[in-house]
């Protein structure tokens, strides 16, 4: 799938017989019959689904779906006036995503209402009306059992409706096996959640990608929605309840129960999917007129230990995994640090994709964050992914219980007295009379120094072999920047380490880069 057209589709889709009720959210919404709804109840749904043999979601004609591609798709839009809650209660409408070529599994979607001291239920049915299409869409041959493909959030329809119109303004969407995404600080989408990863980048094993099946909203009067989800696929089926709160950026409160099927070999948790194609430190890879193209320019981790770890990303010639262990991580997350319009020159915006970083509101125990690079050649595929993964091997009829909130905003969201690395850049060792091959020099900023005197840069690595240490305010007045220089040679892959300290201070984020020879 063409991530940029998806972005661009996510963005554009903002400005753009069947079972009836009295009952109705809103104009155009015909609901079902009302059936009782808990959150025990959806637990105990994901319990039973998980004891019985797995059933794909049956599909509309994939013959018609296959002709409703980007450019069709793109015609096919939700009336505003027909979203759920556009009158409330609550302040923020929802509206939905049609079927297409990539998207055909449709996903049942449930408006919640409080009934006595509970909780009722009813389908949201599908109706074409709903969504405005040319004449000769080839969604135009679909029937009224169609479904939807996904779901948006609008922005509040009692805010200020010449800023942010809620019409064409949403802050968080559904969509796609159990993809999820929300916008930052600076209003854009940018990298994806996903509710869990199976078996991603395992030799023998086929990887999945389950379904979110069905959606039941919750309004609220406040700043937040709850959406409860079902989750379903061959090795798992699972309940979510996410509590979302528009603020600065967004924040997500994520319960889960999950119950497997089947063993799973690599079991990813709280996992999220990015691009990095190349930086400034890829220069000599370059294939493209722009200096920088990504939506995510590192891993960042904050460990059970109380180490913060930045570790760039990197475009490796194939498959590139590599394993953090911790135990009861306090975060992880995949950041934009790079925040200037001149280190991307590019009208989407790169430098306004949010971060996403995963805060445990529970123990986690023993495991590690795993961060899997695939090569990529374009932008328009997603080649990164940073997970938790459990030290226990994940086996059939084992059962997780999952408490953590997702931070989508420009930066960390905690502050430390640590200096951060903000620039990692590389080039060809030694010096100007003398550059000796096979010898790199990399030059490390941090930004956020507080030091009397000069920082002592601590640098390690795996192996090879690392000489001219050098450390040095940058010399742009800057207070608290600072930069280490140092050259290395190596034969096989490393992993270098780098802080800095001032007596038994330590003073900065720990750097960590694997370096691969060229």
């Amino acid at each position: 799938m063409d991530r940029r057209q998806f972005l661009s589709f996510l963005a554009a889709a903002a400005c753009a017989s069947t079972s009836s009720s009295t009952w109705a959210s809103a104009a155009g919404l015909s609901m079902g019959q009302a059936g009782q709804f808990s959150w025990d109840g959806l637990i105990d749904q994901a319990r039973e689904l998980a004891a019985r043999a797995w059933q794909p979601v049956p599909r509309p004609d994939a013959s018609v779906l296959d002709q409703i591609d980007w450019a069709a798709h793109g015609k096919i839009r939700f009336r505003p006036e027909d979203a759920l809650f556009a009158n409330g209660p609550g302040q923020y409408p929802v509206e939905f995503f049609h079927l297409g070529k990539f998207f055909q599994k449709p996903v049942r979607m449930y408006r919640l209402e409080s009934i006595g001291s509970g909780l009722a239920a009813r389908e949201i049915l599908y109706n074409k009306q709903q969504f405005d299409m040319p004449a000769d869409s080839p969604a135009q041959q679909l029937g009224p059992d169609t479904g939807y493909a996904g779901f948006r959030i609008q922005e509040s329809r009692n805010g200020d409706q010449s800023r942010l119109d809620w019409r064409t303004n949403d802050w968080a969407a559904f969509l796609g096996a159990s993809y999820f995404r929300a916008i930052g600080d600076e209003y854009q989408y940018g990298l994806s959640a996903r509710g869990v990863a199976i078996n991603t980048v395992v030799s023998d094993a086929k990887e999945e990608f389950p379904d979110f099946t069905r959606f039941y909203f919750e309004p609220s009067d406040n700043d937040q929605m709850t959406v409860y989800a079902l989750l379903d696929g061959p090795s798992v089926a699972g309940a979510y309840r996410f509590l979302l709160t528009r603020q600065k950026g967004v924040l997500m409160d994520v319960d889960a129960m999950l119950f497997l099927r089947q063993d799973v070999r690599r079991f990813g948790i709280a996992p999220m999917t990015s691009m990095y194609w190349f930086s400034g430190k890829d220069k000599l890879f370059q294939e493209d007129w722009r200096p920088e193209v990504h939506d995510s320019d590192g891993l960042a981790l904050w460990t059970g230990k109380n180490e913060h770890i930045w570790r760039p990303l990197i475009n490796p010639a194939g498959i590139n995994v590599s394993h953090f262990e911790d135990n009861n991580p306090k975060g992880f997350g995949l950041m934009q640090r790079e925040r200037r319009f001149s280190e991307y020159l590019d009208a989407v915006h790169y430098e306004r994709r949010p971060s996403l970083w995963v805060e445990p509101l529970d123990d986690w125990g023993e495991g590690s964050v795993e961060l899997v690079e695939l090569h990529t050649s374009e932008e328009i595929y997603d080649n990164i992914v940073a997970m938790w993964v459990p030290r226990q091997p994940a086996r059939a009829k084992d059962s997780y219980q999952l408490r953590y909130r997702l931070h989508w905003r420009a930066d960390e969201p905690f502050t430390t007295s640590l200096a951060r690395c903000v620039a990692t850049r590389i080039g060809r060792g030694g010096e100007s009379a003398h550059r000796p091959p096979g010898v790199r020099k990399f030059e490390v900023e941090f930004r956020g120094v507080v030091s009397a005197g000069s920082p002592e840069a601590v640098v390690s690595s795996t192996g090879g072999k690392i000489t001219s240490v050098m450390t040095e305010a940058v010399p742009d007045g800057e207070p608290g920047y600072w930069r280490v220089f140092f050259d290395v040679e190596a034969q096989d892959t490393i992993e270098i380490r780098l802080y800095l300290k001032s007596g038994s201070d330590t003073l900065s984020e720990t750097w960590l880069y694997q370096l691969h020879p060229v």
